[in-house]
């Protein structure tokens, strides 16, 4: 049996024929855009400058020399050591994460070019639990700085996360004093570590690695910070300033060196790598 076709004066719906996924709102301007627009300039709004979150994959893309990147500790996956259940089982949610990331753990971790110099890096990946930081995160991180003392080689770490993960308890906690203790062995032996804040950056891991970088980097208005600002708020009662934990009033109170734009991260990473690597 044939269907009759629609009479002409009728309307089609708003968005039929439309392929789902081809635009994206800007949640800072509001502006609807074409996403392969967006893609092509880094992740970032044509409009207003808004920088996307992005996967750590397409972070490494991003910042690495094409086809340079050489990843590492891929066979550390997380465990359950304290079999925790909140609103579903630990278990449950890992799996879940790993399926919608397609990454076993929220950092990805490697050796790399950025404009012919060789670096290791980590970088976390928000799409991963919101990159919280968990017994493997710190693992991976902790390996990747030892790796850079052993080649001599300056380190990157790029964060993004919303801080420790509480589905490990003290064992996620002991990661703070796990990569802190690591770095510290990186400074005793001279060698550099760049420290990149992407939004956000908050917590635990705020609270170890990610400030302790001889630079420290972060993308525009990123949001930095151990409390997020609600939580401060609602605790001390107290009005917090214009932009407060934003990078730009970070970097005006001394507590990171720039504020960098994203089409620019590469040019500045080497740059502060050749400054300080002889």
């Amino acid at each position: 049996m044939t269907q009759t076709p629609p009479p002409d004066n009728v309307a089609p719906k708003l968005g039929e024929g439309i392929p789902e996924g081809l635009w994206l709102r800007c949640p800072e301007c509001s502006e609807m855009l074409f996403r392969k627009v967006v893609e092509e300039a880094l992740n970032v709004c044509p409009s207003c400058q808004h920088h996307f979150r992005i996967s750590a994959r397409t972070r490494v893309a991003q910042l690495v020399d094409p086809s340079s990147f050489e990843e590492m500790f891929t066979d550390i996956r997380p465990a359950d050591p304290l079999a925790f259940v909140d609103r579903k089982a630990y278990v449950d949610r890992l799996v879940s994460e790993q399926k919608k990331s397609g990454e076993p753990d929220a950092v990805v971790c490697g050796k790399a070019f950025i404009k012919g110099r060789p670096i290791i890096m980590a970088v976390m990946d928000p799409t991963f639990m919101m990159g919280s930081m968990g017994s493997v995160v710190g693992e991976k991180i902790t390996l990747a700085i030892e790796e850079a003392v052993k080649q001599k080689l300056p380190l990157l770490i790029v964060s993004c996360s919303g801080g420790a993960r509480m589905q490990e308890s003290t064992l996620s906690l002991m990661q703070m004093a796990k990569t802190s203790a690591a770095l510290a062995r990186l400074d005793d032996a001279g060698l550099l570590f760049i420290s990149l804040l992407a939004d956000p950056t908050t917590g635990g891991v705020t609270a170890s690695f990610a400030m302790l970088g001889d630079f420290i980097i972060a993308e525009p208005k990123a949001l930095v910070g151990f409390a997020g600002p609600r939580t401060i708020l609602n605790t001390i009662k107290v009005t917090l300033p214009e932009g407060f934990q934003r990078a730009e009033f970070l970097r005006e109170h001394g507590f990171i060196d720039f504020v960098v734009h994203r089409k620019d991260l590469r040019s500045e990473l080497a740059r502060l790598v050749d400054y300080c690597v002889k």
